[in-house]
């Protein structure tokens, strides 16, 4: 209990200041936002040395901890890995700011002449397992939008985090701005995680970015909102109007390009109206690059392959696992997303448009490719600089959360005297 009291007395603290700075934030110049980021990627880059000193030290506890080789993958910084925390700053400075855009206006016959903007959410919860790059993404974001953001990393990476969030905490220091406005949860104390959802008042909503069991939780036992995803079970389907060197290409990507992220493909359907050899083509391929495919019917008599147990379709993997099926057309490859999918990303690969339109008509899973890897989704690709995660929910935000989508909206309504009969 005395640590729960003392947790709950630290995220007080930090929802407070968290709030006072939201309110500065909101009223922040887009200029004085922008260079807080660019001080904060030059910081990143002069503090290099520093930052993968404490990852070693991070990757030390996670192999000790028992972490999978994923989630070391998820831990693990380097110098190229750096450069793109780095990038992904810079790309956010320079994005156009949100705060105070007009999403609509338009005048009415009483008088009035109203307009939509966009205004801060306030306070953002983010709560996150593994990966530090985490801290400067969510800090940019938040920071873009004019929220104020209380960042609680997982026990694995409480050194590489703690070195990233100091840079960003230098950015904000020159700029002018509130060092509260970014703020990194000093502890591995599980009960903090407790106390943020428990935070009415202080944080507006947590977004979790995360394994299952953490996302669940969240889920679970949050008493503020929730930007979230589950799980990400992606299907590749290859149509039987795909072109072979594509498809073969984009299986091979979306697979084993990273197994540990959100975005990488956990099932392969085929069109069993497909060429027989194009079908053998890409289980070969996944079995040469060391996957272990878990094929269904006719899939299964191929070489390397294993026999799928049932729980096989429906399972993130998050590793060099992959299941796989025939189906009967794009029916059969829709029905089957629906019943076993997560609503994170899904890709068909055809050359027949009318078939890709229905595929993506037919679904209603946050996104939809045609052609293209799932590894694409990741709002750095969609052009968002960075992104806090993959929102697979209905309301507000969906798909890759940046700073647009850690936006609110008011109207500003002004009359000329305007009374109403």
């Amino acid at each position: 209990m005395k640590d729960m009291e003392d947790a709950t007395s630290l995220i007080a603290r930090m929802g407070e200041a968290a709030r006072a700075a939201s309110v500065e934030l909101a009223v922040a110049p887009a200029e004085c936002k922008r260079a807080a980021l660019i001080a904060a990627a030059g910081a990143i880059r002069a503090a290099t040395d520093t930052i993968l000193a404490a990852n070693a030290r991070d990757l030390d506890f996670g192999r000790d901890k028992g972490l999978s080789d994923a989630m070391i993958d998820r831990l693990r910084l380097d110098a190229d890995r750096l450069r793109g925390i780095e990038d992904g700053l810079r790309d956010v400075a320079e994005q156009r700011d949100p705060v105070g855009e007009v999403v609509a206006e338009w005048d009415r016959p009483n008088g009035l002449h109203i307009r939509r903007v966009r205004t801060p959410i306030g306070v953002i919860g983010v709560i996150y397992e593994s990966r530090p790059n985490v801290t400067a993404d969510a800090g940019a974001l938040a920071l873009k939008s004019g929220n104020a953001v209380i960042l609680r990393g997982g026990s694995e990476s409480l050194h590489s985090s703690g070195a990233i969030h100091d840079c960003m905490v230098q950015g904000l220091r020159q700029a002018g701005l509130p060092e509260a406005a970014i703020q990194l949860v000093p502890t591995r104390d599980r009960a903090a995680v407790s106390a943020m959802l428990q935070a009415q008042g202080l944080i507006d909503v947590i977004i979790p970015r995360g394994g299952k069991g953490l996302v669940g939780l969240v889920q679970r036992e949050a008493r503020v909102p929730v930007f979230a995803h589950l799980e990400g079970i992606c299907h590749v389907y290859v149509d039987r109007d795909a072109d072979p060197d594509k498809a073969r290409r984009v299986v091979m990507n979306a697979k084993t390009r990273r197994t540990g992220i959100c975005g990488a493909a956990e099932c392969l359907l085929i069109d069993r109206a497909a060429d027989p050899e194009l079908r053998a083509a890409l289980i070969a391929d996944l079995v040469a690059a060391g996957v272990e495919v878990r094929a269904e019917g006719e899939l299964a008599d191929l070489p390397g392959t294993v026999a799928a147990r049932p729980d096989d379709f429906g399972r993130e993997f998050l590793d060099m696992v992959m299941a796989a099926r025939l189906v009967d057309g794009v029916e059969d490859a829709i029905a089957h997303i629906r019943r076993f999918g997560s609503q994170h990303t899904e890709s068909i690969l055809t050359e027949n448009d009318a078939t890709a339109q229905r595929f993506m008509a037919g679904l209603e899973s946050a996104i939809l490719m045609h052609n293209a890897s799932t590894q694409f989704a990741d709002g750095g690709e969609f052009g968002m600089g960075a992104e806090i995660g993959i929102a697979t929910g209905k309301m507000h935000a969906r798909g890759p959360v940046g700073a647009e989508q850690l936006t609110s909206f008011k109207y500003l309504v002004s009359g000329d005297g305007a009374i109403r009969g």
